[in-house]
């Protein structure tokens, strides 16, 4: 079975993607949030990163083909922005990390 046959791969594809997609949505309002507004907000980023962290890490460590490709489509797709994987993620760390002060400041 391939990488991308699995329900459970699919599955996970599709929760992160409308995650996602909801918080980002959401992140447009992030400014008339109230501090708690603002920490849950956070959290929640933090969480879907790392689980987009490690559904990222399957795919590099599958020996399926099309789980390869993707892993290489995503590495090109960086690599025009000048950018890899890991620093990708390491700039989301940062610009949570700068959030969270942020919002220490105003308590």
């Amino acid at each position: 079975m391939g990488f991308f046959d699995s329900e459970i791969v699919q599955q996970e594809a599709k929760q992160l993607f409308e995650d996602y997609h909801s918080l980002m949505q959401l992140g447009g309002s992030y400014g008339k949030f109230d501090r708690e507004g603002k920490k849950m907000f956070i959290e929640q980023m933090e969480s879907m990163m790392d689980r987009y962290r490690i559904f990222m890490k399957r795919f590099e460590l599958s020996d399926d083909f099309m789980a390869q490709m993707t892993v290489e489509q995503l590495n090109t797709q960086l690599g025009q922005f000048g950018i890899t994987s890991q620093q990708m993620f390491d700039q989301m760390e940062k610009t949570l990390e700068r959030m969270k002060s942020e919002l220490e400041k105003q308590s």
